[in-house]
């Protein structure tokens, strides 16, 4: 894979429609200030993107964080890092299952959740199976057309309201600023980010193997998405002003309505199910079943997790085990996606702070050490995820410690055993 194929696989697995599926939630949670929760969650997300971007020129391994923390601090650091990023990676596809349960709701109401959960899970591990030259070619269609549906949208918006109520400051600031609610929704909104991270899962498939390109796309990808949520929560949470929803986690749909009519609803119900969920879905199945083949390649978890298909090269005992795992967590939480949200953001932040120790930790001797790069941006990223992770709610962090937990147990009474893999230089050069 090329630069453009990384950064189109990081834009699809991010979504350019990505703010649309959580904007009532989000737009709750902020007290209206949505645009100003995007804006800091892509600030926020900048320097954990310049730490990724440092690592992957440092280890090139499919385990990403994994990889990273057993180089820089060994079995243990990287046997947690990649069991917190697995939550992260593990839930993720049963959040974006439920997005499109939910919206396949808006067409078919007497159907269950449930029923979609199933067969959209079916179709997203078919294609899968056959490998990441099929995965890419599909991201790149998703990624233009979702591209052009949310410019629709925000044009549409701003022929409906004109130019300056659509840029009216009310979704960017308040007086006085309500920050606990801006942080709470900073909270939820940094699931849109999430993305440019998994690109790192891709080190062992791609062209350039001395880690630039995959830096490059990492920040490429973040730096887009920051921008383009920026204005498009601008100009839509304007169109939200004075409206009544009936449901938060539809909130989007009945803006298509307002401002394009009503068959938007359905037609927008339609595109997310079989466009941005499918492309979403697909990548994010990819990446943690890399990082638990990775984990599987060390004996950090059972043997069996490494196997590789001998016709796709794809690790398909890895895929089939987390795809079960996501199904029974989507058929869980499916009316519960503003819950969901919370908990796949918890292991991304935690996995992300044990990134930024990591890039301390591994640049405190080294020869090419950059304050700037090494000391300052990952102190400041720690920071950042204290403030944000202080905005979740109570039973996000309670679940989200008990994972961490259970992965200490695990650590204790089988992973500390496994012997060491036979080449430690499969990680670093």
């Amino acid at each position: 894979m090329g630069f453009w194929h990384l950064v189109g696989y990081g834009l699809a697995l991010i979504a350019p429609t990505a703010p649309l599926n959580t904007l009532g939630v989000v737009w709750g949670k902020a007290h209206g200030l949505i645009a100003l929760s995007y804006i800091l969650g892509g600030l926020c997300m900048a320097f954990t993107a310049a730490s990724y971007a440092v690592m992957v020129r440092e280890v090139r391994s499919a385990g990403s964080l994994y990889g990273f923390a057993r180089v820089a601090m060994g079995p243990f650091a990287g046997f947690m890092g990649g069991w917190m990023i697995l939550l992260d990676y593990l839930m993720i596809p049963s959040l974006v299952y439920v997005i499109m349960a939910v919206a396949l709701g808006q067409l078919m109401p007497q159907v269950d959740r449930a029923v979609w959960v199933v067969a959209l899970l079916g179709f997203t591990t078919a294609v899968n199976w056959f490998g990441i030259k099929s995965t890419s070619a599909f991201n790149a269609v998703s990624v233009v057309a979702q591209i052009v549906v949310m410019a629709v949208m925000v044009a549409a918006a701003i022929a409906f309201m004109g130019w300056a109520r659509a840029f009216s400051p009310a979704p960017v600031w308040a007086d006085p600023l309500p920050w606990h609610g801006v942080l709470a929704g900073t909270s939820v909104c940094v699931l849109s980010f999430l993305g440019f991270d998994a690109v790192s899962t891709l080190a062992e498939d791609t062209a350039d193997r001395s880690g630039r390109t995959l830096g490059r796309a990492i920040l490429a990808v973040l730096a887009l998405a920051t921008v383009f949520f920026g204005l498009s929560t601008w100009v839509l949470g304007n169109a939200m002003v004075g409206q009544r929803f009936t449901s938060l986690d539809g909130a989007h749909y009945d803006i298509a309505a307002l401002i394009l009519g009503g068959w938007a609803r359905a037609g927008l119900a339609w595109f997310t199910a079989l466009v941005v969920g499918f492309t979403n879905a697909l990548p994010m199945q990819v990446g943690v079943a890399r990082v638990l083949y990775a984990m599987g390649r060390d004996g950090q978890v059972p043997a069996v997790f490494a196997r590789l298909h001998p016709r796709h090269n794809t690790p398909w005992v890895a895929m089939l085990a987390t795809t079960a795992l996501s199904l029974v967590v989507a058929l869980a939480f499916r009316d519960a996606l503003d819950f969901l949200a919370t908990l796949v953001n918890f292991g991304a932040l935690t996995g992300f702070a044990l990134l930024h120790v990591c890039v301390f930790v591994h640049f405190r001797r080294h020869a090419r050490r950059n304050l700037a790069l090494h000391v300052a941006s990952p102190m400041v990223g720690l920071a950042v995820i204290a403030v944000i992770l202080s905005g979740m709610g109570a039973w996000a962090l309670m679940l989200g410690t008990g994972w961490l937990v259970l992965g200490l147990g695990w650590w204790w009474g089988a992973a500390r055993h496994a012997p060491p893999p036979a080449d430690d230089l499969a990680y670093s050069v």
